[in-house]
């Protein structure tokens, strides 16, 4: 019997069971339809975070108010990348099929 394995007439107790359950986090998971809608979300939060950033000290420097001002940019700046992306990913995905050669 290898490290880790347990004997088949082994039975995990009530008790075992809820300590596996307690220590391992459900993990959420959309359905496959809303994939465009996730996408877009990820793609936004990120994208937006990083301009925001970039934009920020280009703008006003670093100071002491930086992530304070990045913070405010942002609350605009995401929202709209989230419309953003639904509206352009078909029209990115349509000039990547159009550019990449299929095999």
């Amino acid at each position: 019997m290898s490290a880790g394995t347990k004997p088949e007439n082994s039975q995990d107790t009530p008790q075992k069971t809820l300590q596996n359950a307690m220590r391992k986090p459900a993990r959420l998971r959309f359905p496959r339809r809303l994939t465009p809608y996730v996408f877009a979300f990820y793609m936004a939060s990120i994208m937006a975070f990083l301009m925001c950033l970039v934009i920020t000290v280009a703008e006003f420097g670093v100071d002491e108010h930086y992530m304070e001002n990045v913070k405010n940019a942002y609350r605009v700046a995401m929202p709209a990348a989230f419309f953003c992306v639904l509206i352009v990913r078909p029209v990115v995905a349509r000039l990547v099929a159009w550019t990449v050669h299929p095999h």
